[in-house]
């Protein structure tokens, strides 16, 4: 008997919050569910400055501030000038006192990086921290919350045509690909699987094979070989970013040092002459749509381009 009347008390509890929110409640894939959020926001302030930042701007949400700091998409800055966005700072430790200053009427962030701050910085407005999924999941989330639904649909459409007629030219070439990123003393791999980071995540819809050593079926994201297992790349094409920081000055001097290791002309795709050095700024940096159509031009470069 008590337990019934605990779990009435419960339910009632439940339905008495959910009806004293007066604008959107949300249940799924959220830190610290459930949260009630304005139901059409007008100011809001993104403590993601890469994918998060990215889909808002695509799908033009009112976003007016957000960090500068690890932005590494030219486009993206341009039009953060442009718009005359707040700069945050830091993307791990951002100002909250320039959040509060704003005013906003929903903060967005990400449950892996902001989890830390979440009882600060929710004081000052409605937050949300998304947690990490599929990108074209994760944009769905982001117009739901954001009440854009709709919105940009016809450049999805046109990437989800680009990538079908990708995916059957990618089947008949029957190569394997691998892709490392340079950085200052170490190398990162981001790996095929479910948990795949959005550039990764475009090949593999794209239909590109990764190598053995570079697929997963868990929800490892990176792998961080060092010289000696960067031998496990050995895929006929191999894709590299030269990323030596936030600052893309240096790039070129660490690709230099690491193209001139002996062990780097051991890999096949070295040998065959069919390594190839992609742009830092959607491979890293992914802000959505454009930068998905950004990895397809490389696929077509560099994969389907015959030889």
């Amino acid at each position: 008997m008590r337990c019934y009347i605990a779990l009435v008390f419960l339910l009632l509890s439940v339905s008495a919050a959910s009806a004293a929110c007066q604008g959107k409640e949300v249940t799924e894939g959220v830190y610290n569910a459930p949260l009630c959020i304005p139901a059409e926001a007008k100011r809001i302030v993104t403590l993601d400055p890469l994918i998060t930042l990215g889909l808002l701007i695509e799908l033009k949400a009112p976003v007016i501030a957000t960090p500068y700091m690890g932005i590494q998409d030219a486009a993206v800055l341009d039009y953060l000038k442009h718009a005359k966005l707040v700069d945050l700072g830091n993307p791990r430790e951002p100002s909250l006192e320039r959040v509060a200053a704003l005013k906003p009427d929903l903060i967005i962030g990400s449950s892996e990086a902001h989890a830390p701050i979440y009882e600060m910085i929710s004081k000052i407005a409605p937050t949300v921290f998304l947690d990490h999924t599929d990108w074209k999941q994760y944009r769905r989330r982001l117009a739901e919350i954001t009440g854009r639904e709709g919105a940009a649909d016809d450049e999805l459409a046109a990437y989800e045509k680009r990538i079908a007629d990708i995916r059957k030219r990618v089947r008949d070439k029957d190569v394997t690909v691998s892709t490392v990123r340079f950085a200052p003393g170490r190398f990162v791999v981001f790996v095929d699987g479910p948990a795949a980071y959005a550039p990764f995540s475009v090949l593999s819809e794209a239909g590109v094979t990764r190598s053995a050593y570079e697929t997963v079926t868990d929800g490892t994201i990176v792998k961080r070989p060092d010289w000696e297992e960067l031998a496990n790349l050995d895929g006929d094409i191999l894709l590299y970013v030269s990323a030596s920081g936030f600052e893309d000055g240096p790039d070129d001097a660490l690709e230099k040092e690491v193209t001139a290791n002996p062990l780097w002309h051991l890999l096949p795709a070295v040998q065959n002459g069919r390594a190839y050095r992609v742009d830092r700024g959607p491979w890293q940096s992914f802000s959505g749509i454009a930068s998905a159509n950004r990895i397809l031009d490389d696929i077509e470069r560099y994969i389907l381009a015959d030889r």
